[in-house]
């Protein structure tokens, strides 16, 4: 087949969007599929390599690393017209949408399309009235997704939102994949313990870690305020955060404010290539995110081994079986009590970590490959 990927994240630092649109491109490719990729510049320059068109594109100030761009009539596009793709995978609802239907217009090409963002979490950004916000979000969802063929939903989680704003269009459940390869490439004991000194963490210490990215709707500031009062009776526990984002300052503000700067370490951004070797700096996942889509981070931690503690959320019920593999949380009691059950029994982390990495290998992206041609050959078949 040819598939057109369309996508506005891809230039910028890693995040769901962009790591799922990687390996199902890798995944695509493996099977023998011709795979493009349409996406946004990170300037106003347009360019084409490997495959990929970068479109110029221009900063929308609202939220860092957003781009907009109306070039609907570039050659780029044009070309792809051309080469005529028999499937278009939309990746996000904004400028590269309508790219993907002005192309799919004159190719007859069905439009399948993943829904990401859970975008009520964000009209902060947008609207001062949330209430407007939260309306907005729905009738535009509705009125973009009448457009596609078929809708791709990483979790039920976000199939029981898109029925909740009353959309029509199917809606297939297909959990994102990770490279399985890449997160079981374990640290050797010496240069674990090697890494986990230069970052000020010795054998006494258990490590607490987040990865992503840092804004105000992953809820950090709440993970920051347990782990005071956590710390404040178990004075070796450390914070570890992973990752940059438009909330690291005042994160950083608040670990002071609270005492704890000197047990919590920001890395800022790591290569993607490298964060398996952070997640193994530590002992315990934490999250206190209820924006989660896909829930990534929380899969990439399994794989590598890692108890899991985050706040209930339903994102997380196809990796975190409590009592299992983790404990969720709803309130600073469950979480203080919880972390400290996980404390005192080393024998069941132990346990709970190799759980982890059984539940993630349903995550793996040759499982999530094999599950989106389907759909791709489906569409194909209905659209004649």
């Amino acid at each position: 087949m040819k598939i057109l990927i369309t996508t506005d994240l891809f230039t910028t630092d890693t995040n769901g969007v962009v790591t799922s649109v990687r390996n199902l491109r890798e995944e695509l490719e493996r099977k023998g599929h011709d795979v493009r990729i349409l996406t946004l510049s990170e300037n106003y320059r347009s360019r084409c390599e490997n495959k990929v068109s970068y479109i110029r594109s221009l900063p929308v100030y609202v939220y860092p690393n957003v781009r907009m761009s109306f070039a609907s009539g570039h050659r780029f596009i044009r070309e792809l017209i051309a080469w005529r793709p028999d499937v278009i995978h939309s990746q996000c609802e904004f400028f590269t949408f309508r790219f993907a239907r002005y192309i799919a217009k004159r190719t007859g090409a069905p439009i399948i399309h993943t829904y990401h963002t859970m975008y009520e979490q964000y009209v902060g950004y947008l609207f001062p009235s949330k209430r407007f916000g939260r309306w907005f979000v729905r009738a535009a969802s509705r009125h973009l997704l009448k457009r596609v063929e078929t809708i791709v939903a990483p979790t039920q989680k976000v199939e029981a939102t898109l029925r909740g704003y009353e959309i029509e269009q199917p809606i297939r459940v297909v959990p994102s994949g990770i490279s399985l390869e890449q997160f079981g490439c374990q640290l050797s004991d010496d240069l674990r313990c090697e890494r986990r000194a230069a970052l000020g963490f010795f054998e006494e210490h258990t490590v607490l870690v987040n990865l992503g990215r840092l804004g105000t709707e992953k809820n950090l500031g709440e993970i920051l305020e347990l782990f005071a009062k956590a710390h404040s009776t178990t004075p070796t526990l450390r914070l570890l955060i992973v990752g940059d984002g438009p909330a690291k300052h005042d994160l950083e503000k608040q670990a002071a404010k609270l005492g704890v700067a000197d047990a919590v370490v920001f890395t800022g951004m790591v290569p993607p290539c490298a964060v398996q070797n952070y997640y193994q700096l530590g002992d315990i996942f934490v999250s206190a995110s209820t924006s989660e889509t896909q829930g990534l981070t929380y899969v990439e931690a399994a794989a590598n081994a890692l108890p899991l503690l985050c706040r209930e959320d339903p994102c997380l019920e196809e990796i975190l079986l409590s009592g299992e593999n983790g404990y969720t949380y709803t309130c600073e009691a469950e979480f203080l009590n919880r972390l400290a059950e996980m404390l005192a029994d080393p024998a069941w982390q132990g346990t709970a970590g190799k759980c982890s990495l059984t539940l993630s290998k349903r995550f793996d992206k040759r499982v999530f490959g094999d599950a989106i041609e389907q759909i791709y050959q489906e569409a194909l078949a209905s659209n004649g």
